[in-house]
């Protein structure tokens, strides 16, 4: 199949998960960034299969993507404004950088692994987003040049808020992150008011890669 009817099976896909993320509730302007990206756009060519689906999505170097449903519930937990400088961990293609680039004025996103971070520079090049700094390096470190952040989002599970990214968090900015308690994730919404971050609530039960220390070569790069 090519051409007008290639397109409509990946039309109907795209606007059927988009319709499942509505029915849960997602606020208003994540929903507009949501319709502005094209998950297919963000996985691997050999994965584009799965893009529609609400799932995650395997990547290299044994990484994942989280499925579109809580990708978007994190996101609107962090209230990305258009004022706001989002610090995101956890690159890996780039979906996810992508939706809250179009909610922020600027992104600074950490990915470990260099081949990912490649990835992810050519899909938001190819989709046009260039409000976005990619790093390669500890996301446990965070990107202290560019601190404070309104907020920061964490696509890997964690025993505890790393203190580099409590530190990095502006007062009154919004931590989103996967914590590990009694063998399982739970996404949590951090915020910080005076000088301390505290858990606020509960997101959900969830499954993420953990965290590691360190980055994947000795040499940080900056793209």
């Amino acid at each position: 199949m090519s051409g007008a009817g290639a397109r409509l099976p990946r039309a109907r896909g795209r606007q059927a998960l988009e319709a499942l993320i509505a029915a849960e509730g997602v606020d208003r302007r994540v929903l507009e960034a949501l319709r502005s990206i094209d998950r297919a756009d963000f996985v691997p060519p050999d994965q584009r299969h799965h893009a529609y689906l609400d799932g995650p999505v395997v990547l290299p170097r044994g990484q994942t993507t989280s499925q579109p449903s809580l990708i978007a519930r994190m996101v609107e937990a962090a209230e990305p404004g258009d004022d706001d400088t989002v610090l995101e961990v956890g690159t890996g293609y780039g979906f996810q950088t992508a939706l809250l680039a179009r909610l922020a004025a600027h992104v600074v996103s950490i990915e470990r692994f260099p081949e990912l971070a490649e990835a992810a520079e050519a899909n938001l090049r190819r989709a046009g987003i260039g409000n976005v700094t990619l790093v390669v390096g500890d996301g446990w470190e965070g990107h202290a040049e560019r601190a404070p952040y309104d907020a920061i989002v964490v696509s890997a599970a964690a025993p505890e808020v790393p203190e580099a990214l409590a530190a990095q968090l502006a007062e009154g900015g919004r931590l989103v992150i996967p914590i590990t308690r009694r063998g399982s994730d739970d996404v949590i919404l951090f915020r910080k008011r005076r000088g301390e971050v505290t858990e606020e609530r509960l997101l959900t039960p969830a499954r993420f890669v953990p965290l590691v220390r360190g980055a994947a070569r000795t040499e940080g790069r900056r793209r």
